[in-house]
């Protein structure tokens, strides 16, 4: 696709999506940058008689109406400007805010095969920093074409007027523009692209550093990272100075040709002038509408090359809009199972790249039962969570859920089944009560029951505004055990029939876990429940352990019976309390 289909092509995914909506504001905006532009047209036509008659003629009546006239301008410029700048702030605005959240909430549809290969800075620079780039040229492009080419076509006109051989000569040095234009333009795309690339760049670099601060400074890694993003802000600063270097070529170049223009203006003009031909108000006049059409002009030529800056932004916002969810929704949706439901692993394979993390897995959790699944780092337990809740998607083999294929239920039913606690207690930089409730609306009684359950209620009274107290940034203002604990809260406030625990009670002491598990235990009835651990300890009381080793099922079976059949699931047991006793 050649540059000026593709730009093309930016505009109408602009106008359609996002600009379209506000063309009443855009079209009184244009309106009122029209009116802004011909009343320079009608200042330089003022500069005839304000020469003619008032100063060289001396007709004081005439100086009055040229003076109210001068006045009557300015005071219209003045309103339109304001105008014109109220209404399209607002169309921007709006606008890029739709496109922000647009764009929001289609990169959290994306699967997580997306998400592995695109770092959260890059992402988060697109959406706001090349938001922002392009709501800012969007202004620009358009007081461009509402008010500079209107300023420029009046002020010719008024040109043309005086005299069409003064404005042939004046625009004598147009054909030079031509082709180095074409040239800045090329090149200022180019620059500016390798410009948002480097911001991303920086983004990235922020974000990984100041969410992993504390083992930056564990590290003392506090002077090499300085050093990495100094190296990234050293290219964002190159990239930025050539792309300005481009745009700043095509104002030059009409710079230049104004200069040859204006030399044989004053050369032709000059000498009809000592020779009576013309006026002096006249050519003041003609002076007045090239020298402020030249202004304009030079805006406009500006706009190729902010044109192009503008296109990376949308090229790049564009190219995320086209990624697809790896997921799409059933053709013909099945109803989600009611009550706790059995849930059926069959044949399972998976691979990552080349690594495979499941082969041929098959398992059944029992209906309203807690099963539990053990077995080394890397055995494959954390991959069936994301299995079954389609996280990740296997290669062969299927997942049903009472006896429905988790294909046939659209992704919202599917994940409404669960009620999840991980290892990382994912906190907002909310209340704690924020972190619990998610924007829902529940009774106090409801919600004392869940605080009491999960043994939050313990540590709030030692909060100075209870569960008012903000959380932090992904809740760095609370302790790992109270991070784990309002998890808790949250996955049991969720009324969902199958509970998926991860290594829940891992950041609890000693005595809270196992009051936080004897409450997880008793609000699990009712419900089918999935565990993960590591250790032993808390998976005992399981209705059955499933054993995994190299992404496939060892051994199931009770506690008691997988100790006394021997194999892996003892041989960890029998570690784990070698190092608990030692």
């Amino acid at each position: 696709m050649r540059g000026g289909q593709k730009a093309e092509g930016h505009l109408r995914w602009l106008w359609r999506g996002y600009l379209r909506a506000h063309r009443g504001r855009i079209g009184l905006a244009l309106a009122a940058m029209a009116v802004e532009g011909a009343a320079v047209g009608a200042l330089a036509k003022l500069i005839e008689p304000m020469f003619d008659q008032v100063l060289v003629g001396g007709n004081v009546a005439a100086l009055k109406v040229v003076a109210l006239a001068v006045f009557g301008i300015f005071l219209l410029r003045a309103l339109t400007s304001m105008t014109q700048r109220i209404l399209m702030t607002s169309v921007t605005e709006r606008s890029s805010a739709a496109l922000r959240e647009g764009l929001f909430a289609h990169l959290m549809s994306l699967g997580m095969g997306f998400h592995h290969t695109h770092p959260p800075g890059e992402l988060i620079e697109r959406v706001q920093g090349d938001v922002t780039q392009l709501g800012k040229s969007l202004i620009q492009l358009t007081t461009g074409v509402g008010r500079d080419a209107v300023s420029v076509i009046v002020l010719f006109g008024v040109a043309l007027s005086v005299d069409w051989r003064w404005t042939a000569v004046a625009l004598a040095g147009i054909p030079l523009l031509v082709l180095p234009s074409l040239l800045a333009q090329r090149y200022v795309r180019r620059r500016a692209k390798a410009a948002r690339v480097a911001a991303s760049a920086m983004s990235t670099r922020l974000d990984e550093v100041l969410h992993g601060i504390a083992q930056v400074k564990l590290a003392g890694l506090e002077a090499y990272q300085a050093a990495r993003f100094g190296r990234a802000t050293q290219e964002k600063v190159r990239a930025e100075v050539r792309a300005a270097s481009g745009q700043a070529a095509i104002p030059g170049l009409i710079d230049l040709m104004s200069g040859i223009g204006f030399f044989l203006v004053f050369w032709l003009g000059g000498l009809q002038i000592i020779n009576g031909e013309r006026t002096v108000g006249e050519f003041m006049a003609f002076f007045a509408a090239i020298s402020l059409a030249f202004e304009p002009l030079r805006r406009l030529g500006n706009l190729s090359g902010l044109w192009q800056a503008a296109s990376a932004s949308v090229e790049r916002l564009r190219e995320l809009f086209a990624a697809r969810p790896a997921i799409t929704a059933p053709a013909r949706p099945a109803e989600a199972p009611q009550g706790a439901p059995e849930i059926r692993f069959e044949a399972l394979s998976l691979a990552y790249g080349d690594m495979p993390a499941l082969t041929g897995l098959s398992f059944t959790a029992e209906a309203g039962k807690t099963t539990a699944l053990v077995g080394a780092s890397g055995a494959g337990k954390s991959t069936v969570f994301n299995v079954l809740t389609r996280l990740a998607e296997p290669q062969g083999g299927r997942v049903t859920i009472g006896g429905t294929d988790i294909t046939a239920l659209p992704l919202t039913a599917l994940r409404r089944l669960f009620a999840v606690v991980t290892q990382e207690a994912l906190l907002f930089d909310e209340t704690i009560r924020e972190n619990i409730v998610l924007g829902r609306d529940v009774p106090e009684a409801e919600l004392r029951e869940v605080l009491e359950a999960a043994h939050v209620a313990e540590f709030l009274p030692r909060l100075a505004a209870g569960l008012e107290t903000p959380a932090g940034p992904r809740g760095s203002a609370l302790s790992g055990g109270q991070r784990q604990r309002i998890a808790i809260a949250r996955a049991l406030l969720r009324a969902a029939p199958i509970l998926l625990l991860d290594e829940a009670t891992s950041a609890l002491d000693t005595g809270t876990e196992a009051g936080v598990q004897a409450a997880v235990e008793r609000l699990s009835e009712g419900r089918t429940v999935l565990v993960i651990a590591h250790r032993l300890s808390t998976v005992r009381g399981a209705d059955k352990i499933v054993v995994l080793d190299g992404g496939r099922v060892v051994d199931e079976g009770s506690h008691a019976a997988l100790l006394e059949r021997g194999g892996l699931y003892a041989d960890l047991h029998a570690m784990q309390f070698a190092d608990e006793t030692s």
